[in-house]
């Protein structure tokens, strides 16, 4: 039985100058996602795709590399998109997080709609799927998404009591490829 595991990417070099979507993961987050490559599932990957965005593919370059695989980027696993906002300091940020997640019909000053980036990230997963070859397969993104993917696995509405745990990111869960149905929910990648 061949299983899916979403991967948020872990710590972000954050600079207000760069636009938030070209961010690189920083030494620690390279650290993490090396570390992750001794977990028992990675061997089994036989293909591993990512958002665009630069955090998520330096992710899944290390985790292909790794496994001698080319990542594959797919532009609708994206975070939602708050680029109406841009970089906001931690405190406001969380804010419309927070808003974001309790009010899944509204955009949050400008940010896409919760809804509307489940329903994007459901049909990217599917559209990664269905082009993956058969066996398991990794997907690197994010933590918002990911949320928001963990509620439609459950069959939940959408609430920030999905979201992975606090800190830097670097999560995952995972699903059964055919049924989507959940066998584990959020776990770090570093063991």
């Amino acid at each position: 039985m061949a299983s899916v595991t979403f991967i948020t990417h872990p710590d972000v070099a954050i600079d207000p100058v760069i636009p938030v979507p070209d961010w690189c993961l920083n030494p620690t987050g390279i650290a993490r996602m090396r570390s992750m490559l001794t977990q028992c599932w990675v061997g089994s990957l036989a293909y591993v795709a990512s958002s665009a965005e630069r955090k998520a593919r330096d992710g899944a370059d290390i985790l292909a590399a790794h496994l001698g695989l080319a990542a594959s980027v797919h532009a609708d696993l994206g975070e939602n998109d708050r680029s109406a906002t841009g970089y906001m300091p931690k405190p406001a940020f969380e804010a419309l997080v927070d808003a974001f997640f309790a009010n899944p019909t509204d955009s949050v000053q400008g940010w896409e709609r919760a809804v509307d980036a489940q329903a994007r990230i459901v049909s990217a997963m599917r559209a990664v799927l269905a082009s993956a070859p058969p066996g398991d397969v990794a997907v690197v993104s994010h933590g918002g998404v990911g949320a928001l993917l963990l509620c439609h696995l459950r069959q939940s509405p959408i609430s920030q009591a999905a979201d992975q745990p606090p800190g830097n990111g670097g999560y995952f869960l995972t699903f059964d490829r055919a049924s989507w149905r959940l066998q584990t929910a959020w776990q770090r990648i570093d063991p």
